[in-house]
C-alpha cells in the first residue's frame, strides 16, 4: 500500500460523521427533522404550526422526531414564512384600569408554554386619526392577531379594516358582534339584571342607579337589564335616579354628590361598574352616611377593590381575568385553523359581601 493510500484511510478513520445538523453548532434545523422524517420542509413546517392538513401517522411521526432530536423552532423564522408576527395586540380604549389590568393577566395566562408576547396598543376612539393609528401598528407590526375588549370591540368600522387587512382578531363584547369565532359574550343584561333581582330580595324600592358611558354598549344592556327586572315588579325608577358615570372612580364620587341633591334619596345604588361603585363610597362617607346602615351599594366586575373596601362590596362577578385567556386561546386557534371548543361566552353571578342590607321598614 503506498504512502499516500494510508493518509487516506487514516482521514477517513479520524474525520468523525457530521452531526445530524449541517451547521457547525451542531444546532438542529427544520430541514434535518425533513431529511430525517422523508418528508418535505414545508410538511414540517405544517406540523410546526399546527395545520390540520398533515395526515396523523406522518404527523406522529415528525413530532417524534422533533422531540427526539431536541429541535426548537426559531421563532422569527415562523413569524416569516407565515408573514406574521408572534405578537398579539391588545387594542384598547377602557377607562377602568383594572378592568384592563384583568385581561392582560389572563392573555398572559395563554401565552405560557408558547411563542407569543402581548403589545399594547392604547387608542382613543373619538381621535380623528384613531383608525389610522391602529391600521399604522398592524401594517407595521404584522401581528398574529388583535385583542379587542369593549368599546373598540363595538367599532364597526375598525373591524371593517381589520377584514380588509386580513388581520385575525377577537372581539370581547356585550352582545354578539360577529361571526361565533371572533365573539366572547359578556351577558351584560343579564348581570344588570341580577343586580336589581337582590336589592329587590332586601325590600329596597328607591333605587339609583350610575351607569356608565353611552358610548359603551355594556352600559346599555346592564342599564336595561336592571330597569327590566325593576319594571317587572312595578318597581318605576324616576329620570333623577338615574345618572350616567364615566367607569371611573371620580365620575361615581360626581354621580353619587348629584344623587343627593334630590328632594327624595335612594335606599341603595348600583354602580355600573366596581370603580364607580367605589367613588359612591367616598361620597356617600364625606355626606356622614353609614354603609349599608344607609345605603347599600352594588357594583359590577368584581374587581379586586371589591374584597378591599370596608364594607366589602357586594358586586355582579364577571370573570374579565377568564375572558383574557379565553379570549387569546380562541385567536390563536383562529390563526392557526384550528377548532375552538371551549365557551365563548361567559355568564355573570352575584357575590353577596356586607354594602346590601335588607331595608328595615
Amino acid at each position: 500500500m503506498s504512502t499516500g493510500q494510508t493518509r487516506r484511510k487514516v482521514r477517513q478513520v479520524e474525520d468523525p460523521p457530521k452531526p445530524v445538523s449541517s451547521r457547525a453548532s451542531g444546532k438542529v434545523t427544520i430541514n434535518d427533522i425533513a431529511r430525517i422524517s422523508g418528508v418535505s420542509k414545508k410538511t414540517v413546517s405544517r406540523v410546526i404550526n399546527r395545520s390540520p392538513f398533515v395526515r396523523g401517522a406522518t404527523r406522529d411521526e415528525i413530532e417524534r422526531i422533533i422531540a427526539e432530536t431536541g429541535f426548537v423552532p426559531d421563532p422569527q423564522a415562523r413569524a416569516l414564512a407565515r408573514q406574521k408576527s408572534h405578537l398579539i395586540g391588545l387594542v384598547y380604549d377602557n377607562p377602568s384600569p383594572q378592568y384592563v389590568v384583568n385581561i392582560q393577566r389572563g392573555i398572559l395566562d395563554a401565552f405560557e408554554a408558547t411563542d407569543f408576547q402581548l403589545v399594547l396598543n392604547p387608542c382613543d376612539r373619538t381621535a380623528p386619526d384613531y383608525l389610522d393609528r391602529v391600521r399604522a401598528f398592524v401594517v407595521g407590526q404584522r401581528p398574529f392577531g388583535l385583542i379587542m375588549p369593549p368599546s373598540v370591540s363595538e367599532d364597526v368600522a375598525l373591524a371593517a379594516m381589520l377584514t380588509e387587512l386580513k388581520v385575525d382578531f377577537v372581539r370581547i363584547a356585550a352582545v354578539s358582534l360577529d361571526t361565533p369565532e371572533r365573539m366572547l359574550v359578556t351577558g351584560d343584561r343579564e348581570g344588570g339584571a341580577i343586580a336589581a333581582a337582590h336589592l329587590i330580595k332586601l325590600g329596597h324600592r328607591e333605587i339609583a342607579h350610575i351607569h356608565g358611558p353611552l358610548s359603551f354598549r355594556s352600559t346599555h344592556e346592564r342599564r336595561e337589564g336592571f330597569l327590566s327586572v325593576l319594571k317587572a315588579h312595578g318597581i318605576e325608577v324616576r329620570p333623577e335616579m338615574v345618572v350616567e358615570g364615566a367607569y371611573t372612580f371620580d365620575s361615581g364620587v360626581a354621580a353619587t354628590q348629584a344623587l343627593l341633591q334630590n328632594r327624595l334619596r335612594p335606599t341603595a345604588i348600583f354602580g355600573g361598574n366596581d370603580e364607580m361603585a367605589t367613588g359612591a363610597y367616598v361620597a356617600l362617607r364625606k355626606a356622614g352616611f353609614q354603609l349599608p346602615d344607609d345605603m347599600s351599594i352594588i357594583g359590577y366586575d368584581d374587581s379586586p377593590i371589591a374584597g378591599r373596601l370596608w364594607p366589602a362590596l357586594t358586586t355582579v362577578r364577571l370573570p374579565v381575568r377568564d375572558m383574557g385567556r379565553a379570549a387569546a386561546n380562541m385567536l390563536i386557534a383562529l390563526g392557526e385553523n384550528r377548532r375552538y371548543d371551549l365557551p365563548n361566552s361567559f355568564s355573570p353571578e352575584l357575590i353577596v359581601r356586607d354594602s346590601t342590607l335588607a331595608l328595615v321598614k
